[in-house]
């Protein structure tokens, strides 16, 4: 409470003051004891209807005696538009709502109404007011906004291409009838400048119209603006481009001469090329000399002359209208006795050229060359990966190749040169090897390792043996064959089985 003292009144008298902080005071314990419920603010729409909501609530031992509905509008002078008593019932005085509000439940704890066929005249402050005991009179207001959508529209001004340098309106933008007032804002590429003006109707809505400006030009016909219109019952701003009219008399020019119109020649045409808006409706080809010449066809804005003689060695002349003016354009045509001949591309560029696509692309075969050889040089030096599998290992002095090989003195030689005779032998109580490669990769027979493990020099004391050996049986029958129980067999291994292949003779007693 001090606060709320030394606030209000810091240099009134005492009484003063004591008058404010009992008023602060009585505001507090009403806002605490509020007990008509309504809305604060409701929005609503032309010729729609709104509900406007009351309950009284917390009633304890307070008796309800009437409730009235009284309307405050913006400007002027409060008026009861509703009257519930729990023993007359209803009552609706006259007013400007007469015939457009009704209680929804007609009861004194809920005492709601409807407003039907609003208009933008009902927007104000709308109490709903019970008379009780024994406490007296309690309210509550609501506050009824009328929303208006505007009436959008734009177009463009016809104008005609300034030449006192004065802007002038090339567009205008208009929201009407909107409340609350609407928002216009230009956008547009040919630097104008816009003017904004807001007239309020009796009813309480907003008309807003904007003009843009620019000084003409007929280079700024068919450009394009655009007017952005913004209001608060639109979901989003509402866009109205155009494109803007300027009129401005033709422009006009001829085109085609070539400066080599020679004797002879056929079907040479002059154009006339005009523009202005509005788009010109007359071509008119003179020639300044006097009459068209006969070899002149004239076909809307071309001049075709068919052969060229002597006779178009003159002056023409293109005359164009519209609605805003006249506009002319010349062109003199000089008839040669011989074609002029047309430079073409020069030698020197064109050799030029050739060389250089040469030059590029002997480049490009020197780099694939360089490409290559590297490639190459990487391949021999092993920097690459191998390009072919390695042949495998040749086992050298196999049992099976030497015995293979046919014996003579030069192999005899060639091996008691490389390779010594050792002293292995075979045992003769043993069964002989006869798969002479069966373990010749064998690498921890080092020792006594001899034929059975296809060594080199087994492989010659073996082949000096079976030279004794086929010596001897040249000279002696040999004993037949035996078993293992002492049975002769008559017949000797078979005699086919070739020297390097592997086989097993039968047991043999010596």
């Amino acid at each position: 409470m001090a606060r709320e003292y030394a606030k209000h009144c810091p240099a009134s008298p005492m009484k003063n003051c004591l008058l404010v902080t009992a008023a602060i005071l009585l505001i507090i314990q009403a806002a605490s004891c509020q007990r008509v419920r309504v809305e604060t603010e409701v929005e609503a729409y032309p010729t729609e209807s709104v509900d406007l909501r009351c309950q009284f609530v917390d009633g304890g031992n307070t008796k309800l005696t009437q409730v009235s509905w009284i309307w405050e509008p913006t400007e002027g002078q409060r008026d009861n538009i509703a009257v519930f008593h729990p023993t007359y019932g209803e009552s609706f005085p006259e007013s400007p709502f007469s015939g457009r509000v009704r209680f929804i439940k007609g009861t004194l704890t809920s005492p709601s109404i409807t407003i039907t066929s609003l208009k933008m005249a009902d927007a104000g402050r709308y109490t709903c007011e019970y008379a009780t005991y024994p406490s007296g009179n309690e309210q509550g207001t609501t506050n009824l906004v009328m929303l208006a959508k505007p009436k959008n529209s734009a177009s463009p001004v016809v104008v005609q291409a300034s030449t006192s340098g004065e802007p002038v309106v090339v567009a205008q933008c208009e929201a009407a009838d909107s409340k609350p007032a609407a928002t216009i804002k230009w956008m547009g590429a040919v630097g104008g400048t816009e003017n904004t003006t807001s007239v309020k109707g009796p009813d309480g809505t907003v008309t807003v119209r904007s003009e843009y400006l620019i000084v003409p030009t007929p280079e700024d016909n068919g450009k394009e603006v655009t007017c952005i219109i913004s209001q608060r019952t639109q979901d989003k701003p509402q866009t109205f481009p155009m494109k803007l009219a300027v009129e401005y008399p033709p422009t006009v020019s001829i085109v085609g001469y070539d400066n080599n119109w020679y004797i002879g020649r056929t079907d040479a045409v002059l154009t006339c090329q005009a523009t202005g808006n509005p788009a010109p409706t007359t071509v008119t080809w003179t020639v300044m000399s006097g009459p068209m010449p006969d070899t002149v066809q004239i076909n809307a804005n071309k001049l075709i002359v068919r052969k060229v003689d002597e006779a178009v060695n003159t002056t023409f002349v293109c005359e164009v209208k519209n609605r805003l003016g006249v506009s002319k354009h010349q062109v003199t045509t000089a008839v040669i006795e011989q074609r002029k001949i047309t430079a073409g591309p020069s030698a020197a560029g064109i050799i030029g050229g050739i060389i250089g696509v040469v030059l590029f692309l002997l480049a490009i075969v020197g780099a694939v060359i360089i490409l290559v050889r590297k490639r190459k040089q990487n391949a021999v030096n092993g920097d690459g990966p191998p390009k072919h599998k390695p042949p495998p290992p040749v086992k050298a002095g196999s049992s099976t190749e030497m015995l293979n090989k046919p014996v003579t003195d030069s192999v005899l030689t060639e091996l008691t040169e490389t390779q010594p005779f050792s002293n292995v032998y075979y045992e003769t109580s043993g069964e002989p090897v006869t798969d002479l490669d069966a373990c010749d990769d064998d690498d921890d027979n080092t020792v006594g390792g001899g034929a059975a493990n296809g060594g080199g020099p087994a492989v010659l004391e073996d082949s000096i043996q079976y030279a004794d050996v086929e010596d001897t049986l040249n000279d002696e029958a040999l004993p037949p064959y035996s078993d293992a129980d002492d049975h002769h067999v008559d017949e000797p291994p078979s005699a086919a089985v070739a020297r390097g292949e592997s086989f097993v003779s039968a047991a043999m007693y010596v």
